[in-house]
């Protein structure tokens, strides 16, 4: 598919097929809006649209506008965040907010430099925002539109090696259309998500069968070529769930960079001897012996698996030393804070109705 003929040819075929199959009725499709767009993309990002429908309907009522976003407390941003995960989004999104308010008047920057230089926003996300917001003529380049590119091309290597990333993203700003480039945009993220997909593609039904290299020659299963195995490191480390005489918890701050970063957790440790050191800086020595192990959890993390292994410790008011300390608060679970929690500790906290 080199000629301009063929390429006119593709994306006709993909916008018959979005006309009558393609998704119209999601709720950042209505009342569209470069801020209301630029939200659902970042929320999207390595992340199903069923999760995210309900997480984006609760983010926008709290926060219909930017200026609204830009002057919230970053806690509440990531209380609205709680669960879904790459906290690191909500933090970018709210420092991101807070640059379109000083720097661009409150509106998202029409530029593609401009747009890719906030915080939390890349090529492809600038391009998706840009196209439709706008139906300015931006390829983009998400996990979909390379699996569909890939196929079509039978493009053989790592989509995520620079060089197949390279070819992928020359294709997609070939078959990008001058003409209704935000319907081309969501139709070929549409057909990833829904008819191209990564394990059972439904080819029968794809409109680009007859362009579909990889359906020709039978390669729809092992393409696009998976990433290269390797062994995922491991983490170990010890929580300390912290409990006083009215039931609430003891939270500290996590550093804003990082693992959880900014998010509220039970005090986290490499291991049990640095607990007890933590511990006998705090509190009376003889209230490090009294720690009683709940059940692990297992965590995925991007780049690594968690054990994580909590310890409860109960201790009367009288012990505590640590009270009103900056960077630490106590949680009640009955009474809950609107603060960013990380799953895990949602799990932990659940679990001390069982063992309190």
């Amino acid at each position: 598919m080199g000629s301009s003929s063929e390429q006119s040819n593709f994306s006709d075929a993909l916008l018959r097929w979005f006309d009558v199959a393609g998704r119209k009725h999601l709720p950042w499709q209505q009342d569209r809006t470069p801020y209301r767009v630029w939200i659902s993309e970042i929320m999207l990002q390595q992340t199903q649209v069923s999760t995210v429908i309900p997480y984006y309907q609760r983010f926008m009522e709290k926060f219909p506008t930017v200026e609204k976003l830009a002057s919230a407390p970053l806690d509440e941003v990531l209380h609205l965040w709680t669960g879904l995960g790459y906290y690191a989004r909500a933090r970018h999104l709210h420092r991101a907010a807070q640059i379109i308010c000083q720097q661009h008047q409150g509106q998202l920057p029409r530029d593609h430099a401009q747009l890719q230089a906030l915080p939390g926003i890349g090529r492809s996300t600038a391009s998706a925002i840009l196209a439709l917001s706008w139906n300015d003529p931006h390829p983009i380049l998400d996990g979909n539109v390379k699996r569909v590119l890939t196929r079509v091309h039978a493009i053989h290597g790592y989509p995520g090696d620079a060089k197949i990333e390279a070819q992928l993203w020359q294709l997609a700003q070939r078959c990008t259309p001058s003409v209704r480039v935000a319907d081309y945009t969501q139709a070929i993220m549409d057909l990833g998500a829904t008819v191209c997909a990564r394990r059972l593609p439904r080819c029968q039904q794809c409109p680009l069968i007859s362009f579909c290299q990889a359906q020709q020659l039978s390669l729809q299963q092992i393409l696009p070529t998976p990433k290269p195995k390797r062994a995922r490191p491991r983490r170990s480390e010890v929580a300390l769930v912290i409990v006083d005489s009215q039931g609430r918890v003891l939270l500290e701050q996590r550093p804003p960079a990082g693992i959880w970063g900014g998010l509220w957790t039970c005090p986290q440790f490499t291991d049990r001897p640095s607990a007890h050191a933590w511990m006998h800086q705090r509190w009376i020595e003889s209230s490090a012996d009294q720690l009683h192990g709940m059940p692990a959890i297992e965590h995925a993390f991007t780049h690594f698996d968690l054990h994580l292994q909590p310890y409860l410790l109960k201790l009367p008011d009288s012990c505590l030393a640590i009270a009103g300390a900056e960077g630490y608060r106590w949680f009640d679970p009955t009474q809950p804070d609107r603060i960013g929690l990380p799953k895990p500790l949602l799990s932990i906290i659940q679990s001390l109705k069982d063992v309190t």
